[in-house]
């Protein structure tokens, strides 16, 4: 591949990116004909909420559709209501068995076939435990599990379309096992163990078991520790009653609004098998079976609330409300922040096959050569 099929992928995205009218910047420098290190997408209000790096293409899964994008030609599509999606809010996008799996918000699980172009949709009435889904992993037993607003859903090997196949586990079904019902995120451990992102904890489903930690566990940094260090503006709770009843219930009415130690928003599990918990407000919790330790901006952490995580080998990406930082998850030190980002909330992050995009509100960086390769060229910030 030639180095400025780049620069006409930044402006082929530019000129087909649909309704959101999205702008190609380059935050780093370079001379024509040069591969930049990085290159910036303006989504305006649009929010991207996960990526898939596949092959030559790269999936985004955004607030306004499903968006293909070919790293190579720069040729784009938009997948939304229009044509074949049941709703335009994607939140997660994955790939198993050759598709493409959408998890939307209110239109279920569609998955593409990308040799038909056809959609095949699930909902509730296919057992599907609620119509906003947040995340999709197989098994080591060939299970597919689905994270959803309403429990989450255990498909026996994978027979989607065999109604008998469908299990639903909540915590009134799992007699308290499952931490919450608002199931955020969901990750496979090396020892075979599913672990779940709640809204009240984190739970891990092992041999039949299921087992959950929360703030009184050692979950999320305490409020005393955290108070000063982020003043987050946005005030959900504030605006919705579910989040309201949620602090009520775990005594959270005297820390600030934009803390919840047990709300895990992002999850990551490493090969050791250490869990890494991105929490709201609470920082970055990391479990290793027996004991907790929590990471803050006094860290080394730009924001407190960890919104996306990323394992590339011995380093831990770390997305947050006020930017990116990595470091090595061995030691706990060496902070890297990325260069070239030009988003402050990171919702996103995909490192694979050599690149890496980090997304979030109102846009999106990509990393054609990946991150590791502009920090070799730049010193960065260093903790």
């Amino acid at each position: 591949m030639r180095l400025p099929a780049f620069y006409a992928a930044a402006c082929l995205f530019a000129l087909c990116s649909g309704a959101f009218t999205a702008a190609a910047t380059s935050p780093e420098g370079g001379s024509a004909g040069e591969l930049r290190p990085s290159i910036g997408f303006d989504f305006g209000a649009a929010n991207v909420k996960n990526v898939l790096i596949d092959g030559k293409l790269t999936w985004l899964g955004t607030s306004g559709g499903l968006i293909r994008f070919d790293n190579l030609t720069g040729e784009q599509r938009t997948y939304n209501n229009k044509s074949g999606l049941l709703s335009n809010g994607v939140f997660y996008v994955g790939k198993l068995d050759g598709r493409i799996w959408a998890g939307t918000y209110g239109g279920g699980l569609s998955i593409l076939d990308p040799e038909t172009q056809g959609w095949t949709h699930y909902n509730i009435p296919d057992g599907l435990g609620d119509s906003f889904v947040y995340g999709v992993m197989r098994d080591v037993l060939g299970d597919i599990w689905i994270a959803t607003w309403s429990g989450v859903n255990q498909v026996i090997g994978g027979a989607l379309r065999d109604p008998s196949a469908w299990r639903l586990h909540t915590v009134a079904s799992t007699k308290g096992g499952l931490a919450n019902d608002w199931v955020y995120g969901i990750a496979s451990g090396p020892d075979g163990s599913v672990w779940l992102a709640t809204e009240g904890g984190l739970t891990r489903y092992r041999d039949a078991a299921w087992t959950s930690w929360t703030h009184a566990d050692g979950l999320g940094a305490p409020w005393e520790r955290v108070a000063g260090e982020d003043r987050e503006r946005r005030d959900i709770p504030a605006t919705s009653l579910h989040h309201q009843r949620q602090r009520q219930e775990q005594g959270l009415e005297r820390a600030g609004p934009a803390y919840n130690p047990n709300y895990v928003v992002s999850l990551a599990v490493d090969a050791e098998g250490a869990v890494w918990a991105g929490t709201w407000g609470a920082g970055l919790s990391r479990f290793d079976g027996a004991t907790w330790r929590s990471f803050t901006m006094a860290d080394g952490l730009p924001g407190n609330h960890v919104f996306a995580l990323a394992i590339s080998g011995r380093r831990i990406w770390i997305g947050t409300n006020r930017g990116l930082v990595s470091m090595d998850r061995l030691t706990f030190d060496k902070f890297v922040h990325a260069p070239g980002l030009n988003i402050s909330s990171v919702f996103a992050i995909a490192i694979a096959e050599g690149s890496a995009w980090v997304a979030g509100y109102g846009g999106a960086t990509w990393y054609p050569r990946g991150i590791d390769a502009v920090l070799s060229s730049k010193k960065g910030d260093e903790k």
